[in-house]
């Protein structure tokens, strides 16, 4: 391990901790989306601030350190936007997540501590070629995509999918089922997919594993990638696949290319809401109507009175055990699978 570079969860699809490479400095113009480049720390931010590392720890840092992250764009609408794109000739960055996704600083939430601050120092490299996300990755042999899935989708960031994504998958997995769990946009976290893998799914993906370092990219792009992570999934031989689009499909990451690629596949909608207006327009926005409505919306009864009356969909506030039947009916009704352990388990 090379304890030089803190090396952030955006490189945990490298080996760029264990095989050596070089830093060199390249003008603006050679740069691209996935580049892994190295940056200084110039100011580290609220002190409450951490990066989080490729098993998913999350590490402090002081002013000084080195790390190694990887170009970007976010575009957040909660918390705060970015791009590499708009970097000036000072060469500084933010981190614009803890992941290690690296570009200037666009806008940000006044409710957000101050984000910590970079400066570039050159991109990795290796043989005489930089080092990119898609360096690491392996193209896999594409496959139709066949695997029955449960669908979250959120009305916006921070409204609640991982922890209804985490909840079905502990259900399904208490019912002896294999499942792999996938977040299909967003920008590159690992947190999400880690709390899927540690109520018990099988395996876990994400767009990371291709090569991207968030979704926002062109349309084409993501088509090519979003085939790639498909194969992936599909080559796992789950029973169930719990797949999350980040964010909300109505930001710029390419959500609604997901959904309409899985829209077959799709059994069970569960839409994280963060208030009953917002589920009338997602709804309207890509004609999908959800089976169940959770999340911050309903975790009163006048939400979930409001949610009912206007969209005419069931609303659950999935982290109140009372909820727990009625959310494995719509469950075993949608997928087929019953919840009971010994009708699953073959042994």
């Amino acid at each position: 391990m090379n304890h030089r570079y803190i090396f952030t969860s955006l490189t945990r699809i490298s080996d760029l901790a264990e095989k050596g490479f070089t830093v060199k400095k390249l003008k603006k113009n050679q740069w691209s989306t996935g580049d892994y480049v190295i940056c200084e720390i110039i100011d580290a931010g609220s002190n409450t601030l951490s990066l989080e590392l490729p098993n998913g720890r999350m590490r402090g840092v002081i002013g000084g350190e080195h790390l190694i992250g990887a170009l970007g764009e976010r575009y957040a609408t909660l918390e705060a936007t970015g791009t590499w794109k708009k970097v000036e000739e000072d060469l500084t960055m933010t981190v614009l997540t803890g992941a290690g996704l690296l570009g200037k600083l666009t806008s940000k939430s006044v409710f957000i501590p101050n984000m910590m601050q970079v400066v570039y120092k050159g991109h990795a490299f290796r043989n005489g070629e930089k080092l990119t996300m898609d360096h690491f990755v392996a193209n896999v042999k594409e496959v139709k995509f066949n695997t029955p899935l449960v669908l979250f989708v959120g009305t916006s960031m921070s409204a609640g999918k991982t922890t209804s994504a985490r909840i079905v998958t502990n259900l399904f997995k208490l019912a002896g089922l294999k499942v792999v769990g996938a977040k299909l946009t967003g920008a590159g976290r690992l947190k999400d997919i880690l709390a899927i893998k540690d109520v018990g799914a099988d395996t876990v993906l994400d767009f990371v594993d291709v090569g991207l370092p968030s979704t926002i990219c062109s349309k084409e792009k993501y088509r090519t990638k979003l085939k790639q992570l498909l194969s992936r999934i599909e080559q796992q031989k789950a029973d169930i696949a719990v797949v999350e689009i980040g964010a909300s499909p109505l930001e710029p990451y390419n959500g609604n290319i997901a959904i309409n690629a899985i829209r077959e596949q799709t059994k069970c909608i569960i839409l994280s809401a963060s208030d009953p207006y917002a589920v009338y327009g997602l709804m309207k926005a890509f004609n999908i109507v959800p089976d169940i409505v959770s999340g911050i919306s309903t975790n009163t009864l006048a939400g979930r009175n409001m949610v009912e009356a206007m969209c005419n969909v069931k609303a659950l506030n999935l982290i109140d055990p009372c909820t727990t039947e009625a959310l494995k009916k719509v469950l075993s009704n949608k997928t087929g699978f019953s919840f009971s352990l010994d009708k699953n388990t073959q042994n």
